[in-house]
């Protein structure tokens, strides 16, 4: 199994702190974002290479990053040869780019490289191993005002995926994805059927999942804990005031 990182995005939200310097690489505590994902990565026996896509404004920040990191596991930079926020890619572009520039052929395991999270992912493993069907991480966010700025979704029997909204304006549940996702080596090939049929490609994962539940069988594996989704500067100083402490 290999595990993608997504880490391409210019996070414009977040100016003028990432400006020039990637969302993934500022530090919570004393480390970068994405070494906590990295951390869980290496606890997981199944995976033999860690994936991290960024753009060409950023790769090297990232190369100095990977010469400093220690790790067991191999870990490869890929360039998604982007410069601007005009230009890029969008996380679905990035994960197709990946699968074509590194030929995969394994079952991927994906997530966004601003999540923040203290459950480990071993359970979720456990949930998709010899699973042929994608599957998302779920959370209950508990405010349903917030649920509105995040992909919200209903789960139905066997936790079986059966309703996906992205960011509606009243949502119905305080459940929502998280960026993480579980894409079967059988289903891959989805990704790009999806990309070849829509004129307008959708930055936001959630217009995919929409897309792919209608296709084949899509899970939801809930997560307890607590999550950070790293988008503007107030959940940036959360992360900061209250990850660690936790």
């Amino acid at each position: 199994m290999k595990a993608l990182i997504l880490a391409a995005g210019y996070a414009t939200r977040l100016y003028p702190l990432t400006k020039e310097y990637p969302k993934p690489l500022l530090k919570v505590g004393q480390r970068p974002i994405i070494n906590y994902i990295i951390d869980k990565f290496q606890a997981l026996d199944d995976i033999d290479e860690i994936l991290v896509v960024t753009n060409s404004k950023f790769m090297p920040q990232f190369q100095r990053w990977r010469e400093l990191l220690k790790s067991r596991k191999r870990i490869s930079l890929v360039d998604d040869l982007t410069k601007s926020h005009s230009d890029r890619r969008g996380a679905i572009g990035d994960i197709n780019f990946v699968i074509n520039e590194k030929h995969l052929k394994d079952d991927l395991l994906v997530i966004g490289g601003d999540n923040l999270f203290n459950a480990d992912l071993k359970e979720f493993l456990s949930f998709v191993k010899g699973n042929p069907s994608p599957v998302i991480g779920a959370y209950n966010i508990r405010d349903i005002s917030q649920a509105k700025n995040y992909g919200v979704i209903k789960l139905g029997a066997k936790f079986k995926l059966i309703d996906f909204k992205e960011k509606p304006k009243n949502p119905e549940s305080r459940l929502i994805a998280m960026c993480l996702y579980y894409f079967p080596k059988g289903k891959l090939r989805l990704i790009k059927e999806y990309l070849d049929s829509k004129t307008d490609k959708h930055d936001a994962m959630g217009f995919y999942i929409d897309w792919l539940r209608k296709k084949v069988a899509v899970y939801g594996f809930r997560f307890a804990g607590f999550w950070y989704d790293i988008g503007d500067p107030k959940s940036y100083q959360e992360a900061k005031e209250k990850f660690i402490r936790r």
